[in-house]
């Protein structure tokens, strides 16, 4: 460039550097060849900047006119790179679609394993114990009747052992279980003894929702009838599932009151250096062994229950029963 420049002179420069930077912007066909022409036109040592700096030879008052022409082309060039950019972007995404041809109806090739929910693999495993003990499964209604769920079981209206179970009312005079003991009505009505059954199954009450409680949970329960039997037959039964499921632990018996069962008692076993409850049970009442019946003289039998979400609990450490309902999966997937 000469020693002196003119007005004239830089505004052909920048047109003529508008021209090319345009073509060749237009031409680039990747995102890495416009970042080579970003920074070749628009860097600190770019073309434009080396035009710019014979603006220092002009008179003061057509400085700015430069300026101004150099601003203008320098916003044009912006803007053609970021539209070239988003250009060159979009084709390059559609011949990728095209070339792998994804067909979104092909089910995946991978499908994460499930987990088995804590209370399922919980009822499971305290049905299988009993099983090995020569029980089998017996199920029953979740809507029964007031006959089945308290009267059958020597509770008759007005009975205050009717407050101790909060009941879930339905319109038409039926009810939602509060326990699974209706299950050894039903199971007696149609099979003569001797009876071994164990009813696992959903249950419901009015209780107020907190760290230990919920108005829908899960209880396992037994029944054993025959000729014979004694609460000898019922301690031996309870100790060996217990000692099973939890390891051979201590376990004692207190004496309670439950009105399907006399004498009854409540079953504590001794986790990690204190007593806890974990069952109660008793010898089948005679009268309801007669209300199916029976001859109390000669059949006699026992019963055991337990809270399946308390067993869960215990067994895996969990300190609030409602994480067994949230349906959240970070909790789920520890199991």
């Amino acid at each position: 460039m000469s020693a002196t420049v003119s007005l004239q002179q830089l505004t052909d420069q920048l047109a003529a550097l508008e021209q090319a930077a345009a073509a060749e912007i237009q031409a680039a066909s990747s995102a890495a060849q416009l970042e080579d022409l970003r920074v070749g036109w628009l860097g600190k040592k770019g073309r434009l900047s080396a035009v710019l700096g014979a603006m220092g030879k002009l008179p003061g008052d057509e400085r700015p006119l430069v300026g101004q022409r150099a601003n203008l082309l320098k916003e044009q060039l912006q803007s053609l790179l970021s539209e070239r950019v988003q250009a060159v972007k979009s084709r390059a995404m559609a011949e990728r679609i095209a070339k792998e041809s994804l067909d979104v109806t092909t089910p995946c090739s991978y499908t994460p394993p499930g987990h088995r929910h804590p209370l399922i693999s919980t009822i499971e495993e305290v049905v299988d114990i009993f099983a090995g003990l020569g029980y089998r499964v017996s199920e029953g209604p979740e809507i029964e009747t007031d006959y089945y769920n308290f009267t059958a079981l020597n509770i008759p209206e007005h009975h205050p052992a009717r407050d101790m179970q909060d009941t879930f009312y339905l319109g038409d005079g039926r009810l939602l279980r509060t326990h699974t003991s209706p299950v050894q009505i039903r199971h007696m009505e149609n099979n003569p003894p001797p009876v071994r059954i164990v009813a696992p199954g959903r249950v419901y009450r009015r209780d107020a929702v907190d760290a230990t409680h919920s108005p829908v949970f899960h209880q396992v329960e037994l029944l054993a009838l025959d000729e014979g039997l004694d609460f000898s037959h019922l301690r031996g039964t309870v100790t060996t599932f217990l000692q099973q499921f939890f390891g051979d632990l201590p376990v004692r018996f207190r004496a309670s009151y439950f009105p399907f069962t006399e004498p009854s008692a409540e079953v504590d076993v001794q986790w990690r250096g204190r007593w806890l409850e974990v069952m109660g049970c008793g010898m089948v009442d005679p009268a309801v062994i007669r209300g199916m019946g029976l001859d109390p003289e000669r059949w006699s039998g026992f019963a055991a229950g337990l809270g399946v979400e308390r067993f869960c609990m215990v067994r895996h450490g969990i300190d609030d029963i409602r994480r067994l309902f949230t349906g959240d999966l970070r909790f789920l997937e520890q199991f």
